[in-house]
């Protein structure tokens, strides 16, 4: 076993155990936002390419509380319309979690980016720009479609021009505010309704040392004194779900500046025509689309 360590999210407890369940793949985006505040790190692996079905990994530290589960999977259940999973239950014999870690996160090449954990000792590439980011407590470690189609995105927009104040809207573990703090060294404030995810993006930035360009905050969507102040924005980034990105859509035509550009993601490419059409509503229009697999990242700007 490793030894308890503040920079180790798998090092919390001498005890482990796993929670495992199959859903499909239109609930796969929200399984994973839906069990990061209960477990050490949540897996999502399609492992049923033709049915569409996912495998979902908990990793939890103490025993988990089944009740809790199971309600949240009936919730998942019902907002996606789809069947209610069986979920097992183990307890994970003590090994070497690090050597576990490493395996299972390995350094991710994105762009420019080279996305790693705290596990990884070797230097980044000659060239790369690094961002160290745990799995764990907030969603956005850089292995997920959303997040790496975001990256791209990112590192597109670099090569054409620049930004002067950027919003991160739902910043999860606050991957996407420091990528922009490193490419464009400007004022980024990074917000998510969940205090947890706010408090692990402060982590990162700190980690990261951009404390000098992010601000992070919590924020109920664009209810927010910060984004009130801090607009109109140059870009926003929203990294999310499709539903709250089509309620959101007149409030970022808002806070979206005349030359403002939006980067649009957490949806699936068969939830792209509703997501883009409430956006063409807005007066935007699509610039861009990057796709991974079945997710899919838009980028619009003002027509």
């Amino acid at each position: 076993m490793p030894s308890r360590s503040k920079g180790n999210p798998f090092a919390q407890s001498p005890e482990y155990w796993k929670v495992v369940f199959m859903i499909p793949s239109d609930a796969a985006g929200t399984a994973e936002e839906a069990f990061n505040d209960i477990s050490l790190a949540v897996s999502g692996f399609e492992t049923d390419e033709a049915n569409h079905i996912w495998t979902f990994e908990l990793l939890c530290g103490e025993v988990p509380d089944m009740t809790d589960i199971h309600r949240r999977l009936l919730v998942l259940s019902t907002l996606h319309n789809v069947p209610m999973p069986e979920v097992t239950m183990q307890k994970v014999e003590q090994q070497d979690w690090l050597a576990n870690v490493a395996r299972s996160f390995p350094p991710l090449s994105i762009g420019r980016f080279y996305v790693h954990g705290s596990h990884v000792e070797t230097p980044p590439p000659a060239g790369s720009i690094p961002i160290q980011v745990d799995a764990g407590a907030a969603f956005g470690s850089g292995e997920h479609g959303t997040t790496s189609c975001c990256l791209e995105a990112l590192d597109w927009l670099a090569k054409k021009r620049s930004f002067k104040k950027i919003l991160d809207m739902g910043c999860g573990s606050g991957i996407l505010a420091i990528a922009a703090a490193k490419l464009w060294k400007t004022s980024v404030l990074a917000v998510d309704i969940d205090p947890v995810a706010v408090r692990v993006t402060q982590d990162n930035v700190l980690t990261n040392r951009e404390k000098q360009w992010v601000t992070a905050a919590v924020s109920d969507g664009y209810d927010c004194e910060k984004i009130k102040r801090g607009g109109p924005f140059n870009l926003i980034v929203s990294n999310i779900l499709a539903r709250p990105l089509i309620a959101f859509a007149p409030d970022l035509e808002r806070h979206l500046a005349a030359d403002g550009v939006a980067v649009l993601s957490g949806l699936l490419t068969s939830q792209e025509t509703q997501v883009l059409s409430a956006h063409l509503m807005q007066g935007l229009k699509l610039e861009k689309r990057f796709v991974n697999k079945e997710w899919c990242t838009l980028l619009l700007k003002r027509k």
